[in-house]
């Protein structure tokens, strides 16, 4: 039986004002091949309190929709108490992260994500301001 191994990458993703959504699931993909590891789980964590990762449809309508939702979940000019204390009218950017979650887990089959054929898996920004974000990566699994 193969031995557990793990394998660690730093993928940096310039976003602008949110919400920005970008799709890496391409950087993952080469993640996974650089890591020699054909049958585990990929864990994803977006740095930053303001930033979130999910899988969509990667298509301009749905990432329309989606900008949408976030923003009437939680619309930016809304009062945050957030708002009271900072002054930095972000408070919608910290509340429509932490709705999405910072993070996922996905498998990995056959050296590849195993993902549904129109799924992607996609970073967004909901910061007032552009941001470079930093999202780890580990990858676990036999090779």
């Amino acid at each position: 039986m193969a031995g557990l191994t793990q394998h660690t990458a730093l993928l940096i993703v310039q976003l602008d004002t949110g919400p920005d959504i970008r799709d890496i699931t391409a950087e993952l993909e080469r993640i996974i091949r650089e890591s020699g590891i054909r049958e585990g789980t990929l864990a994803a964590t977006v740095v930053g309190s303001t930033g979130s990762l999910t899988t969509i449809e990667y298509e301009p309508g749905v990432v329309a929709d989606l900008k949408d939702a976030v923003e009437r979940l939680a619309p930016r000019g809304a009062v945050y108490a957030h708002e009271e204390a900072w002054h930095d009218g972000n408070g919608h950017s910290h509340v429509q992260a932490a709705l999405l979650g910072p993070s996922l887990h996905l498998p990995v089959r056959e050296g590849c994500l195993r993902l549904g054929t129109w799924q992607q898996v996609v970073v967004i920004n909901h910061d007032n301001r552009s941001r470079r974000r930093p999202i780890e990566v580990t990858v676990a699994g036999v090779r």
